[in-house]
Parts: structure tokens; sequence; C-alpha cells
């Protein structure tokens, strides 16, 4: 059996993984989006990991609310970026520090 430290670990590196991604790509917005994904990705695990060992299943629920804001981030922030990409002709965010509203 696996035990709730095995998780509680994989999911700290899937964490650490992406924070040291944000930190050392600031330049792609794509990868700063996957790395905010992978960064709720490992909260998700440690709720779900929590929820079996504890026999809870409000750590489930609150998991399909992350994964709702999740996908609604996803779809605005692809879009955002389908316009930016049409307007700029480029996806680097140091392109987008000129933007005039």
């Amino acid at each position: 059996m696996i035990a709730l430290s095995d998780y509680l670990i994989l999911g700290a590196i899937l964490f650490s993984l992406s924070i040291a991604g944000i930190f050392i790509n600031r330049k792609n917005l794509i990868v700063l989006m996957m790395c905010v994904e992978l960064m709720l990705l490992a909260v998700n695990m440690n709720f779900i990991a929590f929820s079996h060992f504890l026999g809870d299943t409000t750590g489930q629920v609150f998991v399909f609310f992350i994964m709702t804001v999740a996908a609604a981030e996803a779809a605005i922030g692809l879009a955002i970026l389908v316009v930016l990409f049409r307007s700029r002709r480029s996806i680097n965010v140091e392109d987008l520090d000129s933007l005039k509203g």
C-alpha cells in the first residue's frame, strides 16, 4: 500500500517543478500557463490523498471546483493568447509590456 507521505512528496515535487518553471521561463505564455496548471494538479493530488486517507469526501469536492476553475482559466487564457498573437505576432511576455488600453 502506498503511504500518504508518498503522495505528499510527489505533490511537493510537482509543485516545486511548477514554481521553478515559472521563475526560469518568463518569456513564453504557454509554458507559464502550463506551469500554473501543473501547480493546480499538485494541489489536487494533495486534496485527493488527504481525502482518501481521512475517509472524507470534502477534498474530492474541492478538486471538482478546482478543475472547473482550471478549465475556465485555460479557455480564457488561450483565447486571450490568440487575440494577443493576432495583434502582436508574438507570445513573448517581454513584448506585452507596451499594451495600451
